[in-house]
């Protein structure tokens, strides 16, 4: 859908600006009230990761004005593999900061506005509605409700990608759009999915590659939205796969029942992410990588039994293991294979999907099992740095 520019034009360009963007300027639809528009435009680019870092390469040398960055994060060496605006020398910064001097270094004549804080419903709408439009690279259910609802109560238009595997999707949400035509994150997910059918990348991983692709969709779109220049993607979502390399566009309607947004909440309970404080000490024993190692030097008798996918047992393991995936496990007939009177330690790599497979081990009647705090990534952490990290 075609839109009006969302801002108005800079007075004027420098000397140094026409040269630096001449490409733009000799472009018809662009020209030099395009280019003052993007100098005139204050963009947020929230998370400087696999989305948000070729987003922000491309934006910033497009001539945004300002940049807003916001990432309380630091950068580590496996980013490196798709987070493409952090370098090896950035391992152990925050990413914002990493950010921050690669695009300084880019284009000088953008102004890079840092917001090194998590995001919440605290600061959301102050920090929101200090720009034009929003920029969402971040990865996880909770804080796109939180920024999708943020943007409506502010009123701002915000650009939208999410990344898995080999597949990503992007959007345009803008409640308040033009002509009534408005729609927002939740006419496509009214609601979110449960957590465990939601994994991360650090769980299922990403082609790199991808986070450009889906990446530079997202910088399209905010340049289009600036300078009101072509279809835009509000009210359809595009769906890339790289494996076949097709494109699909989905047509997108409001939700036939919606609730007026009207205030921010505890996205991370709306999501199902908050446990009760005693469901950790009771229905979900854990024990340490330093118990469970002393444990194994004891002699103590105990089946240790990783849930991890096949891929990432071959990347790393703990010796000693038996290894039989969460979709295989979960299974009755699994089930009933093992001894319900030995003592079982459930292991991934951070604790979720063995906690997931202890509570139906639960059900199933079992009383002697306990999950891996941390998974195999403490246990390389506290016990056998040797191992390699992923």
């Amino acid at each position: 859908m075609q839109l009006l520019p969302l801002v108005q034009p800079a007075k004027e360009l420098s000397k140094d600006e026409i040269s630096r963007y001449s490409r733009h300027l000799l472009i018809p639809d662009v020209g030099l009230e395009g280019q003052k528009r993007l100098k005139n435009s204050k963009v947020l680019v929230i998370g400087a990761g696999g989305l948000g870092s070729p987003a922000l390469l491309y934006l910033a040398a497009a001539g945004v004005g300002t940049l807003g960055i916001i990432d309380f994060d630091v950068v580590d060496e496996s980013n490196l593999q798709r987070q493409i605006i952090h370098g090896q020398s950035d391992v152990g910064r925050l990413k914002s900061e990493s950010a921050k001097d690669s695009i300084n270094e880019l284009n000088p004549y953008v102004h890079v506005q840092l917001h090194n804080a998590r995001l919440e419903a605290a600061n959301a709408i102050e920090i929101i509605s200090g720009y034009d439009l929003i920029v969402d690279g971040t990865d996880n259910f909770a804080t796109r409700y939180l920024v999708n609802d943020a943007c409506v109560l502010a009123g701002k238009p915000y650009v939208w990608g999410s990344i898995f595997r080999f597949e990503g999707q992007a959007s345009v949400f803008w409640e308040d759009a033009p002509g009534g035509v408005g729609l927002n994150y939740r006419d496509l997910y009214p609601e979110p999915p449960p957590p465990e059918m939601a994994p991360s990348c650090a769980e299922g991983g990403v082609l790199g590659i991808l986070c450009a692709s889906i990446g530079a969709i997202m910088a399209t779109e905010a340049v289009k939205l600036i300078t009101g220049l072509g279809e835009t993607l509000l009210g359809r979502l595009v769906v890339y796969d790289a494996l076949d390399m097709t494109y699909r566009f989905i047509p997108l309607r409001r939700a036939p029942v919606r609730v007026p947004i009207t205030g921010l909440v505890d996205y991370q309970e709306f999501c199902g992410l908050k446990r009760p404080a005693e469901d950790h000490k009771t229905n979900v024993p854990v024990i340490s990588a330093l118990e469970l190692k002393k444990m194994q030097e004891s002699g103590t008798d105990l089946q240790l039994i990783d849930v991890r996918g096949i891929e990432e047992w071959n990347i790393v393991r703990i010796e000693g293991a038996s290894h039989i995936p969460k979709n295989i496990i979960m299974s009755e007939d699994v089930l009933s294979r093992l001894n319900k009177d030995d003592f079982i330690v459930l292991q991934c790599k951070m604790g979720a999907r063995s906690r997931d497979v202890l509570i139906e081990m639960q059900k199933q009647g079992f009383t002697n099992v306990k999950s891996l705090d941390g998974g195999i990534i403490a246990w390389i952490r506290d016990v056998d740095p040797s191992l390699p990290v992923y």
